[in-house]
């Protein structure tokens, strides 16, 4: 039997090494379908519920495999509703292919059912790389392509292969004119500065007293230089969202995350450092960085695309973080002062005695950030921690401890909803032996969590630890926009958008045969939790959470609480229980040692 394009498409998925594609099926993309049932499903086909959840899926497994993630779609509908996920690996810098059918050449232009222009449609989130197979012999140049391209750029690519070319007979480009052969080889590379700019760059760092680092997912891999330069510096160490997992929480200088989403001592941090090392990180608000002309600057980054961005810098090393770090570090003076270092430490201490007395505040049923305070101890070493946007990402950001051996990640630019539990659900095919946890607010869960239970239902039995836990903040609120309209536009809030119905988000588990858990006191919550880590397969655990609990930023003042109380005084259907909630809350950095309110 001759070997069809399909075919030909699924053997080069895995000469790339590619063992799974997270697709929906369709009629676009039928003769792909055909060729999966002749391959006998190699590359494994993982079945979504829609066609976004398969590109969240195919972002979160590549976020925790380090490998390229693969999704598939149909033409007209299937490929745009694949475009949010997709953007989301634009944005976060990770690596995706899409496959995408489209109607037969034959009728291209005749305005055919189903048919979009995929390339005005792809070619912004797919602009390193969108191309059309329109005869045999543009395979395998355009495939290898796409996925080189890929892991070169840390970027969505997109693949569209018409209907009736999926079904023609594969022939290779032949060595004549405008054929185009291709090669599977992608060989590894570092970038590294230059001498010089390492120097200038050791002088800016050397002049300084009160050092401080900000890295992001680019200085995952550099984990033990990262804590060397620290040391030698005497720095503290804040993190992006998206390098949660760069750097042990453990660690003392350690100040957690920065930002709206941050913490008090990061904050510091930034406000009275006079020299600042960025690794790794675009974050981009600019406002929680150092103020202009205070700080002395170096960035380290991979993609000359992305330097010299959000802070005035001295210095830009376009370099690999590891490889920039180890011919930076011999450069770096090693006599340092302790006052600062100690000061560091000492915020990082009191910070966590501030956020465990804000976790105990009572609470109308139960306290969210006291949820993922006590989940905090009970995380497995090997955890796998998924976080979805909204409240429940504040939480996620300064309540829980990453320690060294977990892995964690987030929607951290696009900070899209509905990416929690296709995120974990990408990371258990990535990681089938290690338990993973999603932390869902339960208007992500309304909005798609829901159906992609169904989905981690069907492949339980493929993963060698079963363990896959949802914990759902259930407050019947979008809280996130909610304290969003208080603090930021002096209004109320506006419950014909911001209520949500009560799900019951346990039930639905258990009408699937999963372990399915509704908490509704405090007292019951780390039996809650612990339920759903001791579970034989996948679990979602519904805490009854106070929508009053406000997420205060770290840099909010008395004056900014008073001004946020008064305009939601005007009318907020919740306003008694929201004033008295923040002002608990803030009190607790008052407070002298560990004294309880």
């Amino acid at each position: 039997m001759s070997t069809k394009v399909s075919d030909h498409v699924l053997n080069r998925l895995r000469e790339w090494g590619v063992e799974h594609v997270f697709g929906y099926p369709g009629d676009g993309i039928n003769g792909l379908l055909a060729a999966w049932g002749r391959a006998e499903d190699r590359p494994r086909f993982i079945q979504s519920r829609h066609e976004e959840m398969s590109a969240f899926e195919a972002v979160g497994y590549a976020k925790f495999s380090g490998r390229i993630g693969v999704c598939a779609a149909t033409s007209g509908p299937g490929a745009i509703h694949l475009l949010n996920g997709l953007y989301d690996a634009k944005l976060d810098h990770v690596p995706v292919l899409a496959i995408v059918g489209q109607t037969h050449r034959s009728a291209m232009g005749g305005s055919y059912q189903q048919e979009v222009d995929l390339h005005t449609l792809f070619k912004d989130v797919s602009s390193d790389f969108v191309e059309t197979v329109t005869v045999p012999e543009q395979l395998p140049n355009v495939l290898d392509r796409a996925i080189r391209t890929a892991y070169a750029r840390r970027a969505p690519t997109t693949v569209i292969i018409p209907g009736d070319v999926q079904d023609l007979d594969y022939s290779p480009p032949t060595h004549e004119f405008k054929m185009v052969p291709s090669s599977l080889d992608r060989s590894a590379w570092t970038a590294i500065p230059s001498q010089e700019s390492l120097e200038r760059a050791a002088e800016v760092l050397n002049s300084g007293d009160k050092a401080a680092i900000l890295v992001g997912q680019g200085a995952a891999g550099a984990q033990p230089e990262v804590e060397r330069i620290a040391e030698l510096l005497g720095a503290g160490v804040a993190k992006a969202l998206l390098g949660k997992d760069a750097l042990s929480d453990e660690l003392p200088y350690v100040t957690g995350a920065i930002g709206l989403l941050g913490t008090r001592p990061s904050y510091e941090l930034m406000r009275d450092c006079d020299t600042l090392l960025t690794i790794g990180s675009s974050f981009p608000y600019t406002q929680f960085l150092p103020e202009f002309g205070k700080a002395r600057g170096v960035q380290i980054d991979i993609d000359p695309h992305m330097v010299g961005m959000r802070y005035p810098y001295e210095v830009n090393l376009v370099g690999d973080a590891k490889a920039t770090l180890e011919r930076l570090i011999p450069l770096l003076d090693k006599d340092r002062g302790r006052e600062w270092y100690d000061t560091v430490c000492a915020n990082v201490t009191r910070w966590h005695e501030v956020m465990e007395r804000r976790a105990e505040l009572s609470a109308d049923p139960i306290n969210p950030e006291y949820v993922a305070r006590v989940l905090d101890p009970l995380l497995p070493g090997n955890a796998i921690i998924t976080s979805d946007s909204g409240s429940a990402a504040n939480w996620y950001a300064r309540h829980l401890t990453h320690r060294s051996g977990m892995r964690s990640s987030l929607s951290g630019t696009l900070a899209t909803m509905g990416c929690g539990v296709p995120y974990a659900i990408g990371a258990k095919f990535a990681h089938p032996n290690r338990p993973v946890i999603a932390l869902v607010g339960d208007g992500a869960m309304q909005m798609n969590g829901l159906a992609e239970m169904i989905t981690a239902a069907k492949y339980r039995d493929r993963w060698e630890d079963p363990r896959l836990v949802v914990g759902v903040w259930n407050n019947h609120d979008l809280n996130q926009v909610t304290w969003e309209m208080r603090a930021m536009e002096g209004a109320p809030a506006f419950l014909p958008s911001q209520e949500i119905p009560d799900v019951p988000y346990a039930a639905f588990a258990r009408s699937l045969g999963l372990t399915g858990i509704r908490v509704e006191k405090p007292e019951d919550v780390e039996a809650g939790w612990r339920a759903g880590l001791d579970a034989d397969g996948p679990a979602v655990i519904e805490f009854l959470t106070d929508p009053a609990v406000p997420p205060v930023p770290p840099h909010a003042t008395w004056k900014q609480l008073e001004a946020t109380a008064a305009s939601v005084l005007k009318g907020d259907h919740d306003r008694g229980s929201m004033v008295r909630q923040g002002f608990k809350a803030k009190i607790q950095e008052f407070l002298p040692g560990s004294d309880r309110s």
